[in-house]
């Protein structure tokens, strides 16, 4: 699963939110900067992702971004969906022949095995992940 740039950026804008959790509204720019992504990309994914009560914007001095939702409680699969609509399998063309309808199967079951790992995989989870390897990644044990 090879995913976009939307999907993957937006998930990594929300991990960094995550690791902010409970410390106020994070700016898009600060946000942008440390992930190394285009800002004004970033602002495109935030109307999808408020849309769908993923997060809360603030504008004004004190402004910026935070999750609507404990990291525990937004799925991975949630950001996706949001962002790029609900991952499916592929359809079937009617006069498709019996070869194609058994990768037609094979597809969808590994569409469906990937969502169930997206769906059991939060936020948080993915936080705890990143803050790891960027403890590993400094030469420390974990």
């Amino acid at each position: 699963m090879k995913g976009s740039a939307k999907g993957r950026y937006g998930l990594q804008f929300m991990v960094e939110l995550a690791l902010q959790a409970g410390r106020g509204p994070v700016l898009v720019d600060a946000i942008a900067a440390r992930q190394g992504l285009p800002p004004m990309f970033l602002r495109v994914l935030l109307g999808g992702l408020k849309a769908h009560g993923l997060i809360r914007v603030q504008r004004g001095p004190s402004g910026g971004c935070e999750l609507a939702k404990h990291p525990s409680h937004i799925s991975a699969l949630e950001v996706l969906e949001a962002l790029e609509g609900r991952l499916g399998g592929a359809r079937l063309a009617p006069e498709a022949t019996h070869g194609a309808r058994a990768v037609h199967e094979l597809w969808n079951l590994s569409t469906e095995a990937a969502r169930e790992v997206l769906r059991g995989t939060s936020l948080a989870d993915l936080a705890a992940r990143q803050q790891a390897l960027e403890v590993d990644s400094q030469g420390y044990s974990i």
